[in-house]
C-alpha cells in the first residue's frame, strides 16, 4: 500500500491536536496531586477508544457524540468546582502559615480517564474517515502524534512540579471548567477549539479572585491590636 503524505499529516495533526488537550489536563492534575496515576488513567481512556477503532471501523461514528461530551462536561464541572474550593483553602492556609494537604481522590482519576476518552473520540472520528483512503499512512500519522504528545508530556512533567500548589489548583480548576463549558456548548453546536483560550483566561481570572479574596479571619489578625497596649 502506497504511503500518502497528505493522509499521514492529517492523521498526525488531528491526533496531536486532540491528545495535547488531554495531556494538558493530565499534567495539571499531576502537578496538583503529585501522582503519576493520572497519566495511566488518561492513557487508559485513550486506549479504550483507539483500540476498537480498527476493529469497529465506521461504527465508532455511530456512538452518541453528544452523550459522551455531556457526561464528560458534567464530570469536569463537578471536579472543577471542587478544585476551586480547594484552591481557596490552599491560599488561606498559606496566609496563616500552615500546610494545606489533601488526599488524592479517585474523582481526579475519573477526570483524567474521561478527558483521555473524549479527546481520543474526537480524533477517532477523523481517523476513521482517513483509514479507508490510506490505512498505513493513517496508522503512522496516529503513532507519530501519540509519540509527540508522550515526549512533550514527559519533558514538561518535571517543570510543573515547581509551580506552587495554590497556583496550580487555580490553573487546573480553570482548565477543567473551560473544557466543561466548551463541551456543554458542543452539545448544541460545533465550536472552534480556539474558544478554549478566552474561556481559560476568564476562568483563571475568576478563580484567582475567588481564591485570593480577603479572608475575614486573616484581616482581623493583621489589624494592630489596640487592646494589647
Amino acid at each position: 500500500m502506497l504511503f500518502e503524505p497528505a493522509i499521514f499529516l492529517a492523521a498526525l495533526g488531528i491526533t496531536t491536536l486532540e491528545l495535547v488537550e488531554a495531556a494538558a489536563v493530565a499534567l495539571a492534575l499531576y502537578a496538583q496531586s503529585r501522582r503519576t496515576a493520572v497519566f495511566l488513567y488518561a492513557t487508559a481512556g485513550t486506549v479504550v477508544v483507539f483500540a476498537p477503532m480498527f476493529v469497529l471501523g465506521a461504527l465508532i461514528t455511530l456512538l452518541p457524540d453528544y452523550a459522551v461530551k455531556l457526561t464528560a462536561g458534567v464530570l469536569l464541572l463537578y471536579f472543577g468546582q471542587r478544585l476551586v474550593k480547594s484552591a481557596r483553602r490552599a491560599v488561606v492556609s498559606t496566609r496563616k502559615g500552615t500546610t494545606h494537604k489533601e488526599s488524592f481522590e479517585k474523582g481526579e482519576l475519573a477526570t483524567a480517564f474521561s478527558v483521555g476518552a473524549v479527546e481520543a473520540f474526537e480524533a477517532a472520528i477523523v481517523l476513521v474517515g482517513l483509514l479507508p483512503n490510506g490505512f498505513q499512512s493513517t496508522v503512522f500519522g496516529m503513532a507519530g502524534g501519540i509519540g509527540v504528545v508522550v515526549v512533550a508530556t514527559y519533558v514538561l512533567r518535571g517543570q510543573v512540579r515547581k509551580v506552587k500548589q495554590a497556583d496550580m489548583k487555580i490553573a487546573v480548576s480553570a482548565l477543567l471548567l473551560s473544557f466543561a463549558t466548551f463541551w456543554f456548548g458542543e452539545v448544541f453546536a460545533p465550536l472552534d477549539d480556539l474558544l478554549l483560550v478566552p474561556l481559560f483566561l476568564v476562568y483563571v481570572a475568576a478563580v484567582y479572585w475567588f481564591a485570593n479574596r480577603p479572608s475575614p479571619k486573616v484581616a482581623a489578625v493583621s489589624v494592630p491590636p489596640a487592646a494589647a497596649s
